[in-house]
């Protein structure tokens, strides 16, 4: 038995031991790393058959609210506590001129860390991450450089919204409010000594909605 499943706390959790062995693995993991384990640690962490009987104890931890995972997101298990759920940190994103992203055709990675937010913030919203801002394009709309947005993933926006923005032919992502305008997608910060950017609709791929902002206060 390996020295990390013994003295697990088995009166709290109303699991197999199997599932309880992996809730004590993804905890430890994540304290020892700062980061989450993927499916296959989980199999030679915690001596299982197969990513087929990880994946199946991890839908049912998911099920139970014991976990919060994003599976288009590498590394993104995270452990529930009552009221809290984690929220993946998946980088930067540019409220000014967009960052390029080279050798990338998606800027969603990795988990940096991971911001412990309470679950009325998020309703019963699912998909959800957080990005660091850089820049000041978004000043207007109180989003300042250094703060972090929590975002909803989604595909499409309405008019107005603020949303993370992948430009293909750029391989840039930036963070500004959208306008569909005739034959032509309108990207508008909210900072007036800021020009929007133009550009085809083929050529934005909408990669969430932001929902929330933490602000950093510079005291």
């Amino acid at each position: 038995m390996p020295d990390w499943y013994r003295g697990l706390n088995t009166k709290k959790l109303k699991t197999s031991d199997t599932r309880e062995a992996i809730l004590k693995f993804i905890q430890d993991f994540i304290n020892k790393r700062g980061y989450s384990p993927t499916v296959r640690d989980i199999v030679k962490g915690c001596g299982l058959s197969s990513t087929a009987v990880v994946q199946h104890h991890l839908n049912v931890l998911e099920k139970t609210g014991h976990i919060h995972r994003d599976a288009q997101i590498v590394r993104s298990i995270q452990l529930v506590e009552k009221g809290i759920v984690g929220v993946p940190l998946l980088g930067m994103i540019a409220a000014g001129q967009p960052i390029p992203v080279p050798g990338s055709d998606n800027w969603v990675n990795i988990s940096e860390e991971t911001i412990k937010l309470p679950t009325d913030v998020l309703g019963n919203r699912n998909n959800i991450y957080a990005l660091k801002v850089k820049g000041v394009s978004m000043i207007d709309a109180l989003i300042n450089d250094g703060d972090i947005i929590i975002m909803e993933a989604s595909q499409t926006a309405k008019d107005g919204e603020m949303v993370a923005v992948w430009l293909k032919k750029e391989q840039e992502v930036t963070l500004k409010k959208i306008y569909h305008e005739p034959k032509r997608i309108r990207l508008q910060p909210a900072n007036s000594e800021i020009e929007p950017i133009y550009t085809d609709p083929e050529n934005v791929d909408v990669q969430g909605k932001v929902i929330a902002v933490l602000r950093m206060l510079n005291i």
